[in-house]
């Protein structure tokens, strides 16, 4: 089976498709004026959860079926610091052991003051975290389905204004902060065991690289002086 499938792909190459990393600060300052204008309206608790689900997948880089997992009963918040949160199944868990993330409690776009917003709003005190929401701003027994997080998410950005929003996918969480951690100096171990990569590989599909076509390098390289690319001399041969 494995020769087969790598004949296929040697008959039927393909670039591998990426999610877009996720543009945070334009979605949440959109999300944070939906909120203000539906403050009595329909939308408002679904605007107050997506807030809570995006600030918290980008800055814990979760996937859709991790968020999905997240119960409440499971989350314990401390002031000033942080958040623990624990999921008894995650896909590098191989020996169903459960782990815990922590995330932090940041002076802007803080995903945890965004999650007591929406625990606090929705009223919930046990069971999964992000709920389903009626068109008349019900909250559901069941939890949002992993796979509802990929049209829920190109939804905002399309109303958010992002330009290609078909592109974003549940990825673009995870993807995006992998791309802010390494513009801002993250090394990729310390990235590797915050998110929870095993494999370099894996880690290395997420990020992409601040200076992709390596443009400011070389052109920083050419501004200094002694770095100029010279032309060799065109030597004249003698006539036969």
């Amino acid at each position: 089976m494995r020769k087969v499938l790598r004949g296929i792909v040697a008959l039927h190459p393909a670039s591998e498709k990426r999610a877009k990393p996720m543009q945070l600060e334009k979605l949440t300052t959109w999300l944070d004026q939906q909120i203000a204008r539906e403050a009595e309206g329909r939308e408002h608790l679904a605007c107050i959860r997506n807030r809570a689900l995006v600030l918290l997948g980008f800055w814990r880089g979760f996937r859709s079926d991790e968020l999905s997992r997240l119960r409440i009963e499971h989350v314990a918040v401390e002031a000033g610091r942080g958040m623990t949160l624990y999921l008894p199944r995650t896909k590098g868990d191989r020996a169903q052991l459960g782990t815990t993330f922590k995330a932090p409690a940041l002076s802007r776009l803080c995903p945890v003051t965004a999650c007591e917003a929406w625990i606090a709003a929705s009223g919930l005190t046990e069971g999964t975290v992000f709920r389903s929401i009626d068109r008349w701003g019900n909250i559901r027994d069941e939890g949002l389905h992993a796979c509802s997080f990929v049209p829920l998410l190109r939804a905002l950005f399309h109303a958010a204004g992002l330009a290609a929003p078909d592109s974003y996918s549940s990825h673009s969480l995870r993807r995006g902060f992998a791309t802010w951690a390494n513009s801002n100096g993250w090394d990729l171990k310390m990235l590797m065991q915050y998110v929870g990569w095993k494999d370099v590989r894996s880690a290395m599909r997420y990020i992409d690289a601040a200076d992709p076509f390596a443009q400011h390098r070389i052109e920083s390289a050419l501004a200094t002086p002694g770095m100029a690319v010279q032309e060799r001399p065109v030597i004249a041969l003698p006539a036969p």
